[in-house]
C-alpha cells in the first residue's frame, strides 16, 4: 500500500492530509510553517506536530510515506525550499516535493487546466496559468511592501485608518464614533490605547498585523468596512493583472477565477467586492463560488510524482 502526504503550509496554519491512490485517510491542522514569517523553529515544531497527528489519525507511521509534496510560500527561492526540505527529511522518506503555495492552490482548483487563483491569506498573490502552460503571477511582494488584499494589509490598514481619525478627531465628541473599533484593535494585540497601539505597530521587528484580522473582519465600524472594501478591490485588481497577461480576448471567452484563503472566508464583504469589481475589470470572468481548499492539490501533487 502507497500512502501520500499533502502539506499546505501556511503563514496563519498548516494542512496536512494523507491519502492512499484514492481516498483522504486523515487532515490535521497544525500552527504556522511560513519560514520566512515565524522562523525555521516554529516551523519546524509546527510542520513536525502536522505530520505526527496526520499520521496518527491515518494509522500509519511517517515511514510509510511514500511521497511528499508540500507547498510553501517563499519556496520560489531555493534558500527557503532547502529549509523546508531538511526539516522534513529529518521525520519522512526523502520523496519530499517542495512547491510554492501558488502550485498546489492552482491544482486544487483547475487540475493541468486553465485558470487564476487568487490567495488571500496572511499574504497575498494572484497566479494563473493559460491553456500553453504558460503562467504569470502579480502582487506576493511581501508584507512590508505588497500583500495587498492580505489579512496583514487589513490589519495594518485598519490601524493607519483609526490613527488617522484620531489625528482628526481628537478631543471632540466624533472621536468617540469609533472607541469601539479602536479598543477591539487594542483588545487583539494586548495593549491599552490608541498611543500604545501607534507605538506596537511601529515596533522593531514589526508586529503580527494579520493578528488584528479578525477583529476588522467582525467590526461593523466605517473605518472597518472601508479597508475590507479596499482588499477586495486591491485583490481584483492583481488579479486583472494576471488575466491581461495570460487570457487574450480574441482566444479565451471564459476565464476561470478561484479564491484561496481566510480573508475570502472571514470577511464576505471583501469577497464580495472582489467578485464585483473583477467582474467589472474583466466580464469573461467565471469566479469558483466555494473556496478552494490547497491541500487536496498538494496531495494530488504528491500521487502524480
Amino acid at each position: 500500500m502507497s500512502y501520500y502526504l499533502g502539506i499546505d503550509g501556511g503563514g496563519s496554519k498548516t494542512t496536512c492530509a494523507i491519502g492512499d491512490e484514492t481516498a483522504v485517510l486523515a487532515n490535521v491542522t497544525a500552527g504556522p510553517s511560513n519560514v520566512v514569517r515565524v522562523g525555521e523553529a516554529r516551523a519546524c515544531e509546527s510542520l513536525y506536530q502536522g505530520v505526527r497527528q496526520a499520521c496518527t489519525a491515518a494509522g500509519i507511521t511517517p515511514q510509510q510515506i511514500t511521497r511528499t509534496c508540500i507547498g510553501a510560500a517563499g519556496a520560489a527561492r531555493e534558500e527557503t525550499a532547502g529549509i523546508v526540505r531538511r526539516i522534513l527529511e529529518k521525520i519522512l522518506p526523502p520523496a519530499i516535493d517542495v512547491v510554492t503555495d501558488t502550485e498546489i492552490a492552482l491544482e486544487a482548483a483547475f487540475g493541468a487546466g486553465p485558470g487564476v487563483i487568487v490567495i488571500a491569506g496572511t499574504g497575498s498573490i494572484a497566479y494563473g496559468r493559460d491553456s500553453h502552460s504558460t503562467t504569470a503571477r502579480a502582487g506576493g511582494w511581501g508584507f512590508a511592501i505588497g500583500d495587498e488584499g492580505s489579512a496583514h494589509w487589513i490589519g495594518r490598514s485598519a490601524v493607519s485608518a483609526v490613527l488617522r481619525e484620531t489625528d482628526r478627531t481628537y478631543g471632540t465628541a466624533e472621536s468617540l464614533l469609533h472607541a469601539e473599533f479602536t479598543t477591539a484593535l487594542c483588545r487583539a494585540w494586548g495593549v491599552k490605547s490608541i498611543f500604545d497601539l501607534a507605538r506596537t505597530a511601529n515596533a522593531s521587528p514589526p508586529p503580527d498585523f494579520a493578528a488584528l484580522f479578525p477583529a476588522v473582519a467582525e467590526s461593523k465600524d466605517v473605518l472597518a468596512l472601508q479597508v475590507l472594501s479596499n482588499a477586495g478591490l486591491e485583490l481584483a485588481r492583481i488579479a486583472a493583472v494576471v488575466i491581461s497577461r495570460l487570457f487574450a480576448a480574441d482566444e479565451y471567452k471564459v476565464v476561470p477565477v478561484a479564491m484561496v484563503g481566510s480573508v475570502f472566508r472571514h470577511a464576505s464583504l471583501t469577497k464580495g467586492d472582489f467578485y464585483n469589481e473583477l467582474r467589472r475589470l474583466d466580464p469573461r470572468v467565471e469566479i469558483y463560488p466555494q473556496l478552494v481548499d490547497p491541500v487536496g492539490g498538494a496531495l494530488r501533487l504528491a500521487r502524480k510524482s
